[in-house]
């Protein structure tokens, strides 16, 4: 028999496999659609870890990172802490009374109970109540500066706009938009593979829970503007170094040019603009360099030297280095070999 093409038998087997899904999500302990449910196997996994690191100018101490399963109707009393903690809600309903205000909790919802904020967690009777909680000490370390000019002040920054937002967070469950919670699976994956970099990952982690936390109450028009590089000065420090790395072999400006994909007149114009020359004079200038140190620290022949530093053509040297110096290289060897063993041997 059929019920709008679909047979009885079908219709049959189709609301049985809904009803195993549904069943499959109410189990805590379930590896079905719940993808939390990995975390049930070692419940305090996480919690035995030492974990602590720096970011920017902060100490972050995690105290707590787990997922509790509430039983039906359980409750837990009235309470504070002196840290931060976040609670997420990845499954099941409840109740939470923040201060002296109570509120409906369902999946997807998450809330942060600060520094000494009472709260009270009451969990359904029909649909227990499951929470990922993260529970954070966050110490203020003070600056240091040496690596600004590697991404150091940057991440200051940023850690110091997350930590002060997390201050000016409402008292009231909230979606969690930016899917904070899947932080917490990162971790747990991170402590079931136990890869390389593990505390690197970890910390990754639990930094991407507190910026996708925050980054629902983010203003857009309060943000600051992300760092864009002077394209004209990077590209000439990538020709520069190009031209270091490969003196030793034929170059041309479109060559280099091509490398890192501008035009032949874009780089030649970039080297007046940044190096105050042209690509001719510093490619010449890279070369006679090295070959001015093979010259005074080596006793290699100046035909061997030329051809080590990309002149082809050892005759084309000549000129090329007197017109530079105005001595030969033989003159120049000579005239700075005896200074140079000199400092040696006052070195040594």
């Amino acid at each position: 028999m059929k019920r709008g093409g679909i047979t009885v038998a079908e219709d049959t087997v189709k609301q049985d496999i809904h009803s195993r899904k549904s069943h499959d999500r109410k189990l805590a302990g379930s590896p079905g659609p719940f993808p939390f449910a990995r975390m049930a196997d070692k419940m305090d996994a996480l919690d035995r870890l030492e974990l602590q690191f720096r970011w920017g100018d902060y100490g972050i101490r995690v105290l707590r990172c787990h997922l509790a399963v509430f039983s039906p109707g359980q409750i837990i009393n009235f309470h504070k802490h002196s840290e931060y903690e976040f609670h997420y809600i990845p499954k099941g309903k409840g109740k939470v009374i923040l201060v002296d205000q109570a509120y409906d909790l369902h999946e997807g919802l998450f809330y942060m109970t600060g520094p000494d904020m009472v709260h009270y967690q009451e969990s359904d009777p029909d649909d227990p109540m499951h929470e990922l909680c993260l529970h954070l000490d966050i110490v203020p370390l003070g600056g240091d500066r040496q690596g600004e000019n590697w991404g150091d002040g940057l991440e200051a920054s940023e850690a110091r706009e997350c930590i002060s937002s997390l201050d000016r967070i409402p008292a009231i469950p909230v979606v969690d938009r930016f899917h904070a919670m899947n932080g917490f699976l990162e971790a747990y994956r991170t402590w079931e593979e136990q890869p390389s970099g593990f505390y690197t990952l970890m910390k990754q982690a639990i930094v991407q829970i507190l910026l996708r936390t925050t980054r629902v109450f983010d203003n857009p028009n309060d943000k600051p503007g992300i760092p864009e590089r002077d394209m004209n000065f990077h590209r000439y420090m990538l020709a520069t170094q190009y031209i270091q790395d490969n003196e030793s072999l034929p170059i041309s400006l479109e060559q280099v040019a091509e490398t890192i994909n501008i035009s032949p007149r874009q780089l030649q114009r970039i080297f007046r603009s940044e190096g105050q020359t042209t690509f001719r004079d510093y490619l010449e200038h890279v070369r006679l360099t090295g070959i001015c140190s093979e010259l005074i620290h080596t006793d290699k022949p100046i035909e061997e030297i030329a051809i080590n530093h990309g002149y082809a053509n050892p005759n084309y040297l000549y000129p090329v280095f007197k017109g530079k110096y105005e001595v030969t290289p033989t003159a120049y060897r000579r005239m700075h070999t005896g200074e140079a063993r000199g400092t040696f041997k006052s070195i040594n």
